[in-house]
């Protein structure tokens, strides 16, 4: 039996956007658990979507099934498929009061 179990996990990477104090928020929170901004996003969209019990009965419905997505995927490159899941800073363009931000999510 192996010591260690490793789950696999397909990362891809969406565009959103976030006010400047958010994406501030999202940086310093980072820098203070010494992780990545891409792995607050997921860990904070994780929690909430657990805890929230209104959430948890929707996905139950069949109306869940049927939503409209409206993250913006981006398509992997061949070298980002083949690249191993290592830390990358976060990759934001500011505008007046919106930072629009390259954040990594995962679907099992």
């Amino acid at each position: 039996m192996p010591l260690l179990e490793f789950t696999q996990t397909r990362h891809l990477s969406a565009s959103i956007r976030l006010t400047d104090t958010t994406a501030s928020q999202v940086d310093q929170y980072a820098a203070f658990i010494h992780a990545s901004a891409d792995d607050v996003v997921e860990q904070a969209l994780a929690y909430v979507f657990a805890k929230d019990r209104d959430f948890q009965e929707f996905l139950r419905t069949p109306e869940a099934q049927r939503i409209t997505p409206t993250l913006r995927v981006r398509r992997a490159s061949a070298n980002e498929v083949t690249e191993s899941s290592g830390k990358r800073p976060l990759s934001a363009t500011s505008s007046r009061s919106q930072t629009q931000a390259v954040v990594a999510g995962s679907r099992a």
